[in-house]
């Protein structure tokens, strides 16, 4: 069995088309996808149950601890609990209005049609700031997304708007009131200190979430060994997944991702 539980569509910032997405995993032999766009749930809707693959209803919520930036992603959700509604809406409200804020900060820059040029690039799906990126590039206002980020849109720069979203307490409560299992995604990628790293997932903890992702994409060993590791310290469980958001990124391709460590609890094993 191959497992993936982390990967994005066009419902939110993933290149693919649901039902693209999951011919693509299956060709990559996953047997078992977990969606989990941000803050929507809307992919499900666009798909089409196939024999070869187990698809697990998911979703990646986005959410602040402190000042820091943070990702929980619920697994094996009941789509159509009001939990998970509620928690959709409260979120996909909060990016309408991000949107709306990046908009109007690039006007300064002498671009108007910044949040219509965004919608385009996402189409039907949420807005986000790669698809402002996106839309930078193709009217030449930066050479490419990584300057786009760099100059304009990353974390701290001049168009990047601290959002209002959900506390993480309450997107745990949405996930288990929903019968999904609540998980830290990528914890390695936000910057932490070792000490700050044990204080997220301890509170994680204590919030009711399930466990870590301790694998994210191709990732060094030690990584990897240290995750597995808090896990164990703090006796939560684990997923891992590729965090696949488009073709022609190898270290974040379906079902290609580093090898998971064996001393962890599959979070598949409480379902």
């Amino acid at each position: 069995m191959l497992f993936d539980l982390h990967s994005h569509t066009t419902a939110s910032d993933g290149a693919l088309a649901p039902q693209s997405l999951i011919d693509r995993a299956i060709d990559q032999g996953v047997t078992h996808l977990a969606i989990t766009d941000h803050d929507t749930v809307d992919a499900f809707a666009q798909v089409t149950i196939s024999a070869e693959l187990e698809l697990i209803p998911g979703v990646e919520f986005s959410t602040t601890w402190g000042k820091v930036g943070i990702h929980i992603l619920g697994l094996n959700i009941d789509l159509e609990a009001s939990a998970i509604r509620e928690g959709v809406a409260f979120q996909s409200d909060a990016r309408r209005r991000r949107a709306e804020m990046i908009a109007d900060k690039l006007r300064k820059y002498g671009i108007d049609d910044a949040l219509a040029g965004a919608q385009a690039q996402a189409g039907p799906g949420h807005i986000g700031r790669p698809h402002f990126a996106r839309y930078l590039v193709d009217i030449g206002f930066v050479k490419n997304e990584q300057e786009a980020f760099k100059k304009y849109l990353g974390t701290g720069k001049s168009c990047d708007i601290r959002q209002h979203w959900a506390e993480p307490q309450r997107i745990v409560e949405w996930i288990r009131g929903a019968g999904g299992s609540a998980l830290l995604a990528h914890p390695a990628k936000y910057g932490l200190t070792r000490s700050r790293l044990l204080a997220l997932a301890s509170d994680f903890c204590s919030w009711g979430g399930a466990g870590l992702e301790v694998v994210s994409g191709v990732q060094i060993p030690s990584v990897t060994r240290d995750l597995a590791n808090l896990c164990s310290r703090l006796d939560l469980a684990a997923s891992w997944g590729s965090d696949f958001h488009r073709p022609g990124q190898p270290w974040a391709e379906l079902g290609r991702y580093s090898t998971p460590p064996t001393t962890v609890r599959p979070v598949w094993d409480s379902w």
